[in-house]
């Protein structure tokens, strides 16, 4: 499944949007088992469109991007209880809430040392200044406070602040994952899989991904999942490795989406469940993945698990043409839509995901103009 290794690390408080416009890496190329010198033709020989999906290079979907701590995802990580400082940081009022915390930060509170390296960080009601909440990064770890030690392994890891350094990192990492801290807990484990800046284990990294999996981080049940998949240091479990891949997906990580809908439609690890797979591959395509949208085209032009519609198709090859995925597949079983519906097609991609103005919507609009135009000349000869 998907190639954990190349993951990218998650800054705490990750969230993948639903709204993707493209994967982290490149989209795979679509494999072809039809022939070059036919036109595959919708509803044509299963024979021939058995493999049209290019499903055998499914595992090369990308992991999620790294995203960046939201100003409103400081928990109760950070404050075991609400108080003041904590409610002013979640009003939005940062000034305030770094005045309250630096008489505690002073008497060596962890809590309140990371809540003013969470503001100087992101530059909230202050300059951003990474060089100072890396010391209060730094002082709130020596204290025992988890995310901090997580988010101090952040910034070694890209040299943001601090010197890079990468073994540093993957000793902070520990740090926080050893006091259970999920996303420390996924991130040494992508390490672990690397095995270049910790000591290469797939064993240690499936303990460490179960962990962050069970905590429901989604990009941790997205690659444990795969694992299980494969067997990669724990024992192979198809079922369980689709339920985890599932519960992502169920998160809307749209990488998960794309492999659960995948794992419906091949019947791997779950019931072969058409219906469901054209539903997520449906719900990823408008999540703006170029993948899901060239797959439901597929889908769409065969009418397989959906009912057959072209012009729809043609869109959605359209719109994964745009993020630059090309698919000789694809364009065989759309040779024979009408012209018309082709440049139909087109116009509904070049205003997706709002729908191309009508010709009622054209004349309201030129009616207000001309409105418009005739107020100013009014006023201009009113003034006169």
């Amino acid at each position: 499944m998907t190639p954990i290794a190349a993951a990218l690390l998650l800054a705490v408080g990750a969230t993948v949007a639903p709204a993707l416009a493209a994967p982290a890496s490149a989209p795979p190329s679509q494999a072809s088992s039809a022939p070059d010198s036919t036109p595959l033709a919708p509803g044509g020989d299963r024979a021939v469109i058995n493999n049209y999906l290019g499903l055998d290079d499914s595992n090369t979907l990308p992991t999620p991007e790294t995203a960046g701590n939201d100003a409103t995802s400081i928990s109760q990580d950070i404050f075991a209880k609400r108080d003041d400082a904590y409610g002013a940081f979640q009003r939005g009022y940062y000034l305030t809430a770094l005045s309250l915390a630096l008489p505690r930060a002073e008497k060596a509170d962890p809590a309140a040392q990371t809540l003013i390296a969470e503001i100087y960080a992101k530059g909230l009601g202050v300059a951003e200044n990474v060089a100072t909440a890396s010391s209060w990064y730094s002082l709130a770890a020596k204290n025992g406070d988890r995310m901090a030690a997580f988010e101090l392994g952040l910034l070694y890891l890209n040299g943001d602040g601090v010197p890079k350094n990468r073994q540093r990192a993957a000793e902070l990492f520990k740090e926080a994952a050893d006091k259970g801290y999920p996303p420390a807990e996924y991130n040494l484990a992508l390490m672990h899989v690397d095995g270049t800046d910790a000591s290469p284990s797939l064993t240690d990294a499936a303990t460490l991904m179960k962990s962050a999996a069970d905590a429901g981080l989604a990009e941790a049940q997205y690659d444990y999942g795969s694992m299980l998949m494969d067997g990669a240091g724990v024992a192979p479990n198809p079922e369980e490795g689709a339920r985890q891949i599932g519960l992502a997906a169920q998160q809307g990580l749209v990488e998960a989406e794309i492999e659960y809908a995948t794992l419906l439609y091949l019947g791997k690890g779950v019931p072969k469940d058409l219906h469901q797979a054209v539903g997520w591959y449906d719900r990823a395509a408008n999540a703006g993945n170029p993948v899901a949208q060239d797959r439901y085209a597929k889908l769409l032009a065969v009418g397989e698990g959906v009912p057959l519609d072209l012009k729809q198709a043609a869109m959605w090859r359209a719109l994964a043409r745009r993020q630059g995925l090309t698919d000789p597949v694809l364009d065989k079983l759309l040779i024979s839509i009408p012209q018309a519906d082709l440049n139909a097609a087109e116009e509904l991609a070049r205003f997706w995901p709002s729908k191309p103005p009508t010709a009622a919507d054209t004349a309201a609009e030129a009616a207000r103009e001309r409105a418009a135009a005739a107020s100013v000349s009014s006023t201009k000869l009113a003034g006169s």
